[in-house]
């Protein structure tokens, strides 16, 4: 019966199935130590099968970082409505973005830590995804500081900086909340940002924080 089943079923549906039996092995044991055997087995199709659909190891694992990278960015900007303010856009895109790694914690693990610590490739994957996310931010931050009225327009390397301040402090959260037992998505957003927004609140509405003079 398992025969019949994997020739009727369709190529792409066959393939995204030995994906998610990828991203599961991977996020499990790490990209060194995941075997294709494993990989088919999960899958129930035959290792030669996995070859003839996604080549090699090196590109098997590169298609679920892509994947899993797209799934992550989509489901950010599908959580953010743009109409409403900016503390509830911000608390909207990351509550998307904690319930997302927290539902998916494989992936989470595949995107955060095995793409960045084996090659340049895998890496620079990532990177595009974390990159594309920054511009998304820094959008959101920038809209933000025009509609506050009080505020001046932010100059444009402070708005980059904060974004890039903010998605790190993401990343660094979702793993901290993913391997802490009782952790909520909810818990982890509202946590960020009682430490962010009071900040950018007050960046907002004109009263920035000065360092001593020297």
């Amino acid at each position: 019966m398992g025969a019949v089943k994997t020739k009727r079923m369709p190529r792409a549906v066959r393939e995204q199935q030995m994906l998610d039996a990828a991203v599961e092995i991977f996020g499990r044991r790490g990209y060194m130590a995941a075997s294709m055997d494993e990989i088919a087995e999960l899958a129930g199709v035959s290792k030669p099968l996995v070859y003839l659909y996604l080549n090699s190891k090196e590109d098997l694992f590169t298609a679920c970082i892509r994947r899993e990278a797209k799934a992550l960015v989509d489901a950010v900007r599908s959580g953010v409505r743009t109409d409403l303010p900016a503390d509830r856009q911000l608390w909207d895109g990351l509550l998307a973005f904690f319930a997302h790694t927290v539902r998916h914690p494989h992936a989470w693990s595949v995107l955060h830590l095995q793409a960045r610590t084996h090659g340049e490739r895998f890496a620079a994957e990532v990177a595009a995804m974390r990159a594309e996310i920054v511009v998304f931010v820094t959008h959101l931050i920038a809209v933000a500081a025009r509609e506050a009225h009080r505020a001046p327009d932010l100059p444009e390397q402070e708005v980059g900086g904060l974004a890039e301040a903010l998605v790190g402090a993401a990343e660094s959260l979702a793993a901290w909340a993913n391997a802490t037992e009782g952790g909520t998505p909810r818990q982890a957003a509202a946590t960020l940002m009682n430490f962010a927004w009071a900040g950018l609140g007050n960046l907002m509405a004109g009263r920035p924080w000065s360092p001593p003079e020297a």
